[in-house]
C-alpha cells in the first residue's frame, strides 16, 4: 500500500486535529500547578485531549499521574514506541500569526508545537489510525506515549519508565529525518557570582531568558547613576549593531532594554542573544566592580562563540560534533549578585568529569562558581541494530534517497529508549522554526511525514 497516498486522502481530518491541539496552550504554567496537576492546566488538557481520541479508537489508554499517558493497538509481547510531547516552550514576543491560533497560510500551519513537537505527534497519530482502519496484522503492539513535560526536564517520560513497560525498540519523531542515531549530552551550567555588594553598584537588576534551552529574545537592565552620555550612546550602539532597544528614564535610574531573536539552544547561533547583546554595551560603561565583573563574565564567556572555547569546553568527535553553549537564563540583583544558567550540548565522547573539573578554576578566576543541577548523558544506537536497518528500508523506499545517520545537538524523548533514535519529521534542507517566533509545519510535509510513520509502524512491529 501506498500509505503517503492514504494519508493525502485524510489531510483534513489531519490539519483539524492538529489545529486542536495547537490552540491548547500548554506552557508549564507554575500558576495552576498542583500534586494533582504537576505541569498546570495546559499539559495536562493537551494530553487528556488526545487520549480521548485514543479512547475514541477503540484504543487501549492510560493515564499516568496526569503526567504522561499512552494509546496502544495490537497484541503481543514486544511493543513498538512512539515518544512524543505535547507541551510547548512559551510563545515569546514578535509574532505575526497568533502563536495559538493554529493559522493555515500558504500551505503552512502556524503556531507554538506546530513542529515541535504537536504537528509530529498528530502524523503519528494518524499514522497509527490508519494502519489500525487498514486492518494490518502486527506482532509487536504499537504505544504512542505522551509527555507533558519534554521542554522543561522530562519529569514527565521519569515517570513513565519508573512504572511502566519499557519498549523494544522505538522512535521520536521530533527531530529530524532520515534518522539521528546520536544525540548530544545536556547538561544545565549554573553559574554564580561569589561577591555581592548592593552599595554603589549602578547595575541594580538585569533580566533575559525564560529557559535554557531558548536564545534569550529579550534583555532588560535598570541602570542608578548612570553617565550623561549613556542614552546617546546606548542609541549608537543599537543603530551600529542593527539591534533594536528602548532607553526610559524613571526616576534616578534609567532602564535600558534589547531585542533578540529566539532559536533552539542546540545551535545558539541561530538567534541573536539579547542577554549576551546587553552586557556588551554595559560593559563599556558600567565602573562599579560587581556590576563590571558581572558584565565582563558574560561577554568573555559568550559574547564571540558559541562553541566553549573560553571557558575551555570546547570539544569535538565525528560522532557528534562540536559543543555549545547557551546562556538561556540571565539575572541580576544588586546585593544577591549574577547567576547564569546555560543550556550545555556536548558530544558522544565528550571528558565530561575532566572537564567540569577544570571549569572550577577557570570561572574561579572571573569571580563566579558553577553547580550541574541537571545532566543528561549522550545517546548512541548502532547502525547495525534491527531498529536502524529497518527504518533506513522505510525512509528509502518512501523518498528514494539514502537514509543518512545524523547526530543533532538537542535532545528527545529517544535517549531515554534502551534502544531508539529520533526519525523525523524535518525533512533534509528543511528550516528549522522550533522555539521561534513564527514557528509553522509545512501542510505536505506533514501529510508525507504521515505516510512514512504509517509503513514505520508496520515495518517494526513485524518481526523479521
Amino acid at each position: 500500500m501506498n500509505w503517503i497516498e492514504e494519508a493525502k486522502k485524510r489531510e483534513d481530518e489531519l490539519l483539524q486535529d492538529l489545529q486542536k491541539l495547537v490552540q491548547i496552550n500548554s506552557v508549564l504554567d507554575e500558576a495552576t500547578m498542583t500534586e494533582e496537576v504537576p505541569f498546570g492546566k495546559g499539559p495536562l488538557e493537551a494530553l487528556n485531549w488526545l487520549l480521548a481520541q485514543g479512547e475514541k479508537e477503540g484504543m487501549a489508554t492510560k493515564n499516568l499521574a496526569n503526567k504522561v499517558g499512552y494509546i496502544e493497538m495490537g497484541e503481543g509481547d514486544e511493543m513498538v514506541g512512539i515518544l512524543c510531547h505535547v507541551d510547548v516552550v512559551p510563545a515569546g514576543s514578535d509574532w505575526i500569526h497568533p502563536p495559538f491560533g493554529a493559522v493555515i497560510e500558504d500551505g503552512k500551519l502556524f503556531g507554538r508545537g506546530s513542529i515541535d513537537d504537536k504537528g509530529p505527534t498528530m502524523a503519528a497519530w494518524l499514522a497509527m489510525k490508519m494502519v489500525k482502519d487498514a486492518g494490518v496484522t502486527l506482532d509487536r503492539r504499537v504505544r504512542m506515549i505522551i509527555g507533558t513535560d519534554e521542554e522543561t526536564g522530562f519529569r514527565c517520560v521519569d515517570h513513565y519508565f519508573a512504572n511502566d513497560e519499557m519498549p523494544t525498540l522505538g522512535f521520536a519523531p521530533d527531530a529530524d529525518f532520515p534518522i539521528i542515531n546520536a544525540e548530544k549530552g545536556i547538561a544545565v551550567l549554573e553559574f554564580n557570582q561569589q561577591a555581592a555588594s548592593a552599595e554603589g553598584e549602578q547595575l541594580r537588576k538585569f533580566n533575559a531568558g525564560h529557559r535554557t534551552n531558548m536564545v534569550p529574545d529579550f534583555a532588560e537592565a535598570i541602570i542608578a547613576d548612570a553617565p550623561e552620555s549613556m542614552e546617546l550612546i546606548f542609541n549608537a550602539y543599537l543603530s551600529s549593531s542593527k539591534l533594536v532597544g528602548r532607553y526610559i528614564e524613571e526616576g534616578e535610574s534609567v532602564k535600558l532594554s534589547i531585542k533578540g531573536k529566539s532559536a533552539h539552544a542546540m545551535e545558539p547561533n541561530a538567534g541573536v542573544n539579547a542577554a549576551v547583546k546587553l552586557a556588551q554595551f554595559l560593559n563599556t560603561v558600567l565602573t562599579s566592580p560587581q556590576s563590571t565583573a558581572f558584565c565582563h563574565f558574560i561577554v568573555k564567556s559568550f559574547a564571540n562563540e558559541s562553541r566553549g572555547h573560553a571557558l575551555e569546553l570546547n570539544f569535538k568527535d565525528d560522532v557528534s560534533g562540536e559543543t555549545t553553549l547557551n546562556a538561556g537564563v540571565v539575572s541580576f540583583e544588586a546585593g544577591l549578585g549574577g547567576k547564569v544558567e546555560v543550556s550545555m550540548r556536548y558530544s558522544v565522547t565528550y571528558p565530561f568529569d575532566e572537564k567540569m573539573a577544570a571549569l572550577d578554576a577557570t570561572v574561579a578566576a572571573l569571580g563566579f562558581t558553577v553547580t550541574v543541577p541537571e545532566n543528561s548523558a549522550p545517546h548512541y544506537v548502532d547502525e547495525k541494530e534491527e531498529l536502524i536497518q529497518k527504518l533506513s528500508k522505510v525512509y528509502e523506499r518512501n523518498t528514494g534517497e539514502k537514509a543518512e545517520l545524523l547526530s543533532i545537538g538537542g535532545g528527545t524523548y529517544a535517549r531515554e529508549l534502551k534502544t531508539g533514535v529520533a526519525f523525523g519529521m524535518l525533512f533534509p534542507g528543511e528550516p528549522d522554526c522550533a522555539h521561534q517566533a513564527d514557528e509553522f509545519v509545512v501542510i505536505e510535509n506533514l501529510v508525507k511525514a504521515a505516510g512514512i510513520y504509517a509503513d514505520a509502524i508496520i515495518e517494526l512491529a513485524t518481526k523479521g
